[in-house]
């Protein structure tokens, strides 16, 4: 990844209008750098209590009501995103991203050393729940705070000629987050016996993140400054009022529909199949989770490629053809991976539906950077992507009355049709935006 970063942004001259090209490079590489590891944090921590605190639920929320313990943390942290982005935009807007993502980062850090440090049930009782709740609906404003304002910087500071790809390798830690927190969980569970992870083994996670965060505190305080675009004199306005009821009200709903169909994408594609393999498959455990770790390891690859490629052929033009596509391919896609015979068929099919439906994201960075003006750039971003997760997300509530009517394939289909014509209205209802020179 590093590799593919350097021969990309090293050997462009900047086109930043009034700036030396020579200084304007190292801001260049650091910034997108910090967007690249900064939002593998921000992903590490998102997945981290789902894969990490599994194996020992009992032992810190006690035996009783396992899965609905599980959902409040799921709901805490969801809920704090939107409040995050709602609460740290603008302030990114009004007093600068760096500072916003330093303070943000700093909070990220700290929420994950406490739950590190929670003591068991057998010490709190219902507390340790009732703690790990309220840190992780903290955990989750400033989830929200960071990706707010760090990805608009990045994109910011970026040559507009690899803008797309900056947003691709941006988006493409999501996976490997992922794959990362169930390698370390899977290595620690074969050298741990359950009683000895469930006491103190989930906690070595936690602080990995924590340390990781303040690792990444460091690089911005000491490396990034904010974009020559944020400093240019501009009307620092009520960036919430104006995206939701101003003049940029139409580009918030605008993103907020084709972000809903990525999200239901994500949704029936990764957490929804991997149910439906455990229970429609002879595969194991063991084997589904190595078959998802292909497929998402894939998809990883194909949104900096997706990224790249909206840059080539226009973002508005990306998402109008990607979304078509996926309404196709994705349900067929889907339907055919309970048909498939032997597991390296099924492997190559799950591959392709990883394709045609997450690999969407590469453009996402950059796209809703375009979509919104300097001066309330980092309220948009945070909203439009933040606010667009929970109806998705809702598919425990809504997937089961769905599969009763349509049957257990047929309403996950039918959901992945809606999922991509939401990302092709998107796309017809907005404007070309990359071929803007410079975000303004």
């Amino acid at each position: 990844m590093s590799h593919i970063a350097r021969s990309q942004f090293h050997k462009s001259r900047s086109d930043t209008a009034g700036e030396p090209p020579n200084a304007i490079r190292p801001g260049v590489r650091r910034a997108v750098r910090g967007g690249i590891f900064g939002n593998y944090v921000d992903q590490f921590d998102i997945f981290l209590p789902v894969i990490a605190l599994a194996p020992a639920a009992a032992h810190l929320f006690g035996p009783e009501n396992l899965v609905s313990n599980a959902g409040l943390i799921f709901v805490a942290t969801l809920l704090g995103r939107p409040l995050g982005a709602a609460v740290f935009g603008p302030i990114s807007d009004r007093i600068g991203r760096t500072v916003t993502t330093k303070v943000a980062l700093a909070g990220i850090a700290l929420t994950m050393l406490l739950i590190a440090l929670v003591p068991s049930h057998a010490v709190l009782g219902t507390g340790t729940l009732s703690i790990i709740l309220v840190l992780r609906l903290l955990g989750g404003i400033f989830l929200g705070g960071e990706y707010t304002s760090a990805i608009p910087l990045a994109m910011e500071w970026s040559d507009p000629q690899r803008r797309g790809l900056a947003s691709g390798l941006i988006m493409w830690m999501s996976p490997w987050a992922n794959a990362t927190i169930a390698g370390i969980v899977f290595v620690l569970l074969s050298v741990l016996d359950t009683e000895t992870y469930s006491a103190w083994g989930w906690r070595i996670p936690f602080l990995l993140g924590s340390l990781m965060a303040f690792g990444m505190l460091i690089y911005y305080r000491s490396y990034i400054a904010d974009s020559p675009v944020w400093k240019q004199p501009a009307q620092r306005t009520s960036p919430l009022k104006e995206i939701f009821i101003g003049e940029q009200h139409g580009a918030l709903v605008q993103v907020f529909v084709l972000m809903s169909g990525l999200w239901l994408f994500t949704d029936m594609a990764i957490p929804v199949l991997t149910g439906q393999l455990k229970v429609d498959t002879h595969l194991g455990a063991q084997t589904i989770s190595f078959v998802m770790m292909c497929a998402t390891a894939v998809s990883a690859f194909a949104m900096v490629g997706c990224g790249h490629l909206s840059t080539l052929i226009g973002r508005r033009t990306f998402f109008v053809g990607f979304g078509l596509i996926a309404a196709v391919l994705a349900p067929i896609t889907y339907l055919a991976i309970f048909s498939a015979e032997g597991t390296t068929n099924l492997m190559l099919i799950v591959v392709a539906l990883q394709v045609v439906t997450v690999s969407g994201y590469g453009p996402v960075g950059a796209y809703l950077a375009e979509r919104f003006p300097t001066a309330v750039r980092s309220s948009g971003y945070g909203m439009s992507y933040s606010l667009s997760i929970v109806l998705p997300a809702l598919y425990p509530y809504y997937l089961p009355p769905l599969q009763n009517m349509l049957g257990e394939h047929g309403a996950i289909a039918i959901l992945l049709i809606l999922a991509g014509l939401l990302v092709l209205t998107g796309g017809l209802t907005g404007p070309e935006t990359s071929k803007i020179r410079q975000l303004q």
